[in-house]
């Protein structure tokens, strides 16, 4: 029984470390822009002559400096000629498509196999343009700041961004996060439990084959069953004792006894002594 729990046991562990490295080779390489960079294997680029394509091109940051000769260079061209056709690309496996984040987690909350990698690259705002000398531009200006202190434009934000259009179920949580758990008490219990109940067996089975060794035996002289259990079981439990059981054996006259009767003196050492007796008359004929 020990056996099989080790067994089972093991078993369970070698199961869970498959499901952990399973996990580990799902989970992708790529977690911010400086490891896309330091890779060739996927490949990455922008809308070509967009604002994004801008940035990395007048950008004097290393990091993207680097990712810019890599764009500039690649052969076939890793640029697209708009969002969608990016996506496309992206779904075709092997490409990241680099754009605005507002537009990113507008597609990523409504495409779920669709995910956005690392943060934001820069920040940068949005306006609203105006003629030159436009009476309206103070009193645009004023209002959006208005708007901004009072939270609508968050709360518009979230109203279009986060619920409508189909937004909403893709948002990524802890529920469902592909993480490898650790083995729990609620994943082996029931080995706990086989193991339980083969020991309660096995004490049941002991048990019972003392009772029958010791009723195996009707000889009278012999002690009474609590004794023989008794003592099966002390031996049962010397593991560090002998491994040689004693043996039992009839109680013998060690001595020489007399039969007095006719002044005849008789050695009975060595014969075992019996219940039942003889007659002195009958030794004479």
């Amino acid at each position: 029984m020990w056996w099989f729990f080790t067994l089972i046991m093991i078993s369970s562990y070698t199961a869970n470390l498959a499901a952990f490295l399973t996990v580990e080779r799902m989970t992708s390489p790529i977690e911010n822009a400086d490891d896309l960079s330091k890779q060739t294997e996927i490949k990455y680029g922008s809308v070509y002559g967009g604002s994004t394509m801008t940035f990395f091109k007048s950008s004097k940051i290393q990091t993207y400096q680097r990712m810019w000769n890599y764009m500039a260079s690649a052969k076939p061209s890793v640029f697209v000629n708009s969002t969608k056709e990016g996506i496309e690309r992206v779904m075709k496996g092997n490409y990241a498509y680099l754009l605005e984040s507002t537009m990113n987690e507008y597609i990523t909350e409504r495409n779920c196999e669709l995910m956005q990698v690392g943060g934001m690259l820069d920040s940068k705002g949005y306006g609203i343009g105006t003629p030159m000398g436009s009476p309206y531009r103070d009193l645009i200006s004023d209002a959006i700041l208005k708007l901004q202190e009072g939270q609508s434009l968050q709360m518009l934000y979230n109203k279009w961004w986060k619920e409508k259009g189909g937004a909403g179920h893709c948002i990524p949580d802890d529920k469902n996060k592909k993480d490898a758990n650790a083995l729990a008490i609620a994943n082996v219990g029931g080995v706990f439990v086989v193991l339980v109940a083969g020991l309660i067996l096995s004490l049941v089975v002991s048990l019972l084959e003392f009772v029958w060794k010791s009723h195996r035996s009707t000889d009278p002289d012999k002690p009474p069953v609590c004794q023989e259990m008794a003592e099966e079981f002390r031996f049962a439990m010397q593991c560090f004792g002998s491994s040689t059981k004693p043996v039992k054996r009839s109680r013998k006259i060690s001595a020489v006894e007399h039969l007095e009767g006719n002044g005849l003196t008789m050695p009975l050492s060595g014969y075992p002594m019996h219940n039942h007796s003889v007659p002195i008359k009958d030794i004479y004929t």
